[in-house]
């Protein structure tokens, strides 16, 4: 059991090298190989539970340990608090990784093995986005792997998470010492050669000015230092187009830790005369009011004549950063320093933009693939991404996020258009490349390329039909092997 232990340990240990800050992603695809490894050696589920909830407690705890800073330094409570809650996170959110190694024992036993147990795992990996909080899917490492990356437009990131576990179970099944003939599994892979490479570097016939503040997280708001803050901005969104400068398709502020609500008419008012002065429409998140009054995270559209356009708010809200999951409100409050729980908002929102039709989301929602393509699927020719990661620090966080864009423009064939509060500020091209990058921590402006395209990927049009055949496949396989699971 000790051994065994220690390879699900280290399972832990390589999915967390994978991602930034240690960008090992060469490590994907044998990463889950020593867990499975373990699990074949183990005769009864509930060890092979156990292996994996070590295994996956010890990877959210490697990889998401900067929780623990933002909820001591901006949710207001003592460090041993913020572990504890973490703890307790990490410890929920090891289930799933529990689940996968105690039913892939008895697959990895059969002739379908390598498939069984990669369907199994993209199955279980898509239930982290409904089960409290979702982050970062083992396929996103592929995002600089030219050729897994080809299955993203047809498949999503679950098409590469599929890949990485599938050549796992194949080390997995050759250390067993299985029949070879179970690697004939590894032929399918040929076929991506034969998938549409990613579009080479195109021309960005169109610009955003982006605007990047870099406000202090826990500063205390006056009303004297919100107007100074809101001329900042309007300066530094003026000023590319100040002496004749060309006016850019549209002005980004980012989501920002500072009071700005959508009925300020001073706020508005400002925003109306930059988008007049730079000819431009703006894009900037505000707080707004919900019917029943309670705030809403949102983006606010107005256009070259400083009229409103459009308001989109954020349907996707941050466990504990806009409202507090029942039970820990006992122990913990949200990070946000708004009065009240943030309220979700109900629907996708495309806008115009002149001639053409763009999307918006709000910072987390960046890490669900489904939902981030709705807005190509309903019409979006370029999406835009608002955000203030400042709340992770100075921390690996910031990488782990924008890797997670990245992969949405790669599955949608979209330029993505970042603008954060103090970075990482960046526009990534149709590919997930990402094309230019504006400093840290620093305010700044900077004018971001990008390009309006009308294409569809089939993930673009059918969201998530891989994950509903992998779940369908690796149910089928259970069931085949129903009578093996029932005697351990």
């Amino acid at each position: 059991m000790i051994v065994n232990l220690l390879l699900a340990l280290l399972s832990g240990g390589l999915l967390v090298a994978v991602f930034p800050p240690h960008e090992l992603a060469w490590l994907a695809p044998v990463a889950l190989a020593p867990l499975l490894i373990a699990c074949a050696r183990e005769a009864t589920w509930k060890r092979r539970f156990l292996l994996g909830y070590a295994a996956g407690v010890a990877y959210w705890f490697g990889l998401a340990w900067w929780i623990t800073d933002t909820l001591a330094q901006f949710g207001g409570m003592s460090m041993a608090v913020a572990w504890l809650l973490f703890v307790l996170l990490c410890l929920a959110k090891a289930i799933q990784m529990g689940a996968f190694a105690a039913l892939a024992g008895p697959l990895l036993r059969k002739p379908y093995a390598l498939p069984a147990v990669a369907a199994l795992w993209v199955a279980i990996e898509w239930t982290h986005a409904w089960t409290g909080f979702e982050w970062l899917n083992l396929g996103n490492a592929g995002s600089e792997m030219s050729l897994p990356l080809r299955l993203a437009p047809f498949t999503g990131v679950w098409g590469l998470s599929f890949v990485f576990a599938l050549l796992a179970a194949a080390l997995a099944s050759v250390a067993a010492r299985a029949p070879r003939l179970r690697l004939l599994w590894l032929l399918p892979l040929v076929g991506l050669i034969v998938l549409p490479a990613a579009p080479a570097l195109q021309h960005a016939g169109a610009s955003a000015v982006v605007a990047q503040p870099n406000l202090a997280d826990d500063v205390v708001w006056s009303e004297e230092l919100v107007k100074r803050t809101i001329g900042q901005l309007s300066m530094l969104s003026v000023s590319p187009v100040a002496g004749g400068g060309s006016a850019p398709d549209v002005i980004l502020w980012p989501e920002m830790p500072a009071p700005f609500y959508d009925y300020d008419s001073a706020f508005t008012g400002a925003v109306a005369n930059v988008a007049k002065t730079a000819r431009a429409s703006v894009i900037t998140g505000v707080v707004a009011r919900a019917e029943d009054h309670a705030p809403l995270n949102s983006a606010l559209l107005v256009g070259p004549d400083g009229q409103k356009i459009s308001r989109y708010d954020k349907v996707n809200l941050v466990p504990f950063g806009e409202f507090v999951p029942w039970p820990f409100g006992v122990i913990a409050r949200k990070i946000s320093t708004e009065a009240g729980d943030f309220e979700p908002g109900r629907d996708v929102v495309v806008s115009q933009l002149g001639r053409h039709r763009i999307g918006t989301f709000i910072c987390y929602e960046s890490v669900f693939p489904d939902y981030v393509r709705r807005f190509a699927a309903s019409g979006a020719e370029v999406l835009f991404n608002i955000s203030n990661d400042s709340w992770y620090g100075t921390s690996a966080a910031r990488n782990q996020h924008l890797l997670i864009v990245r992969m949405r423009a790669a599955e949608n064939r979209r330029w993505i258009v970042r603008a954060t509060n103090d970075g990482i500020t960046a526009a990534i091209d149709p590919a997930g490349r990402v094309v230019r990058r504006a400093a840290e921590r620093q305010e700044l402006v900077a004018r971001l390329p990008f390009a309006y395209r009308q294409d569809m990927t089939l993930y673009t049009l059918f969201g998530d039909w891989f994950v509903a055949l992998c779940a369908i496949g690796a149910a089928a396989c259970l069931w085949k092997a129903r009578a093996e699971l029932r005697s351990l």
